[in-house]
């Protein structure tokens, strides 16, 4: 069993650029980051490291895309002080707790709250006006049933949406269109997505917020959220839902993506967790590196796994965040060896195929 805490794997054309020229951090022009909620507490660390190490020798634009968490944790990267940010996201999302029974109401009034010290009273503008990044969040706005905020129709709707897009992927665009917030200073390599109904929306100072609420919208657990600024009318719902881990087009040109994830994998959509045979467009990540935590490091976790949102029912608030803080503490180990792998150049070495 390999003694490392991070695996390093790369799409086709960025295996072979690396292992031929080396690793330059000033080609990277994209960062993709994926949904998954509490998962995302297993990368803040990493998240840290590559501030300090990556981002300063970045040559913008450099475009960020992110569903769901990934958006949240982005809107960090992109502010004036983006470890601060991280920090004050890290500090929000451990201390949220709720009463007994919560609706959607709850904890849709939380997710606010947290997103409003992850933001501060100058994020939002720092976010629009970043000289090096470009900050995009694919969200989805909900179709016919989808709309709901009924438990029992929103249910069946999910039902049918899922058991049909295990025949085919393209039926989720009966229920869903992809939302595309963007940065409209540069074009990003996923503007011209295919595959899906899309629209594409402006990111301004009056729908920045309501974007990344809506990306994280997870249905049945929080609210949609209806009529965002510039967009058309309509409940918007998390990104995941078609683009669980982003199956677009990730880079321009000769540029690279770096990819930090949870897992070894890329999953298309939310329904595709256990289609085993689903996998993203090879092209769409030829120029991918994805980086994640390595089977025998996630086993040493607290309980063995990463953090999720069956922890919230599995453990009391107390028990959860002590079992978080220690998760946190111990992925320090998955910073210090990404900064090792980059100081040495190590990272042709380490690669592998992505599949």
């Amino acid at each position: 069993m390999s003694s490392f805490s991070l695996t390093f794997k790369a799409g086709a054309g960025a295996l072979a650029a690396i292992r031929k020229d080396g690793f330059d951090p000033s080609s990277i022009g994209t960062f993709a980051g994926a949904s998954g909620g509490p998962k995302w507490l297993v990368l803040s660390q990493l998240d840290r490291a590559i501030l300090q190490s990556i981002v300063p020798r970045l040559s913008g634009p450099v475009h960020l895309i992110g569903s769901s968490i990934g958006s949240w944790r982005f809107a960090c990267y992109a502010q004036a002080d983006p470890l601060a940010a991280i920090e004050r996201f890290e500090a929000a999302y451990l201390a949220q707790s709720y009463s007994d029974k919560p609706d959607i109401h709850e904890i849709s009034a939380t997710s606010r709250e947290i997103l409003e010290q992850v933001l501060g009273d100058d994020g939002i503008a720092e976010i629009l006006g970043n000289p090096v990044f470009r900050t995009h969040i694919m969200a989805v706005r909900s179709r016919h049933v989808m709309a709901s905020e009924s438990r029992a129709i929103l249910a069946l709707g999910l039902l049918a949406a899922g058991v049909l897009n295990a025949v085919s992927r393209r039926t989720l665009g009966w229920f869903f269109e992809r939302a595309l917030f963007y940065d409209r200073r540069d074009t990003p390599p996923f503007f011209d997505v295919q595959g899906f109904p899309i629209q594409r929306v402006a990111l301004t100072p009056q729908n920045l917020d309501e974007a990344i609420i809506a990306t994280g919208s997870i249905p049945l657990v929080l609210a949609g959220i209806r009529d965002i600024a510039a967009a058309r009318p309509g409940v918007y719902r998390d990104g995941g839902i078609i683009d669980y881990h982003l199956d677009l087009p990730h880079s321009a040109r000769e540029r690279l993506t770096l990819f930090p994830h949870f897992y070894g994998r890329i999953v298309p959509g939310w329904f595709d967790k256990k289609l085993r045979w689903r996998r993203p467009q090879a092209g769409n990540v030829d120029r991918t590196i994805l980086v994640s935590p390595s089977p025998a490091f996630v086993s040493g976790l607290p309980h063995g796994k990463i953090p999720d949102r069956n922890d919230f029912l599995a453990f009391s608030p107390a028990e959860r965040v002590a079992i978080w803080k220690k998760c946190i503490a111990e992925c320090r180990a998955l910073a210090d060896e990404f900064l090792e792998v980059m100081e040495k150049d190590q990272l042709a070495a380490r690669l592998e195929p992505l599949w």
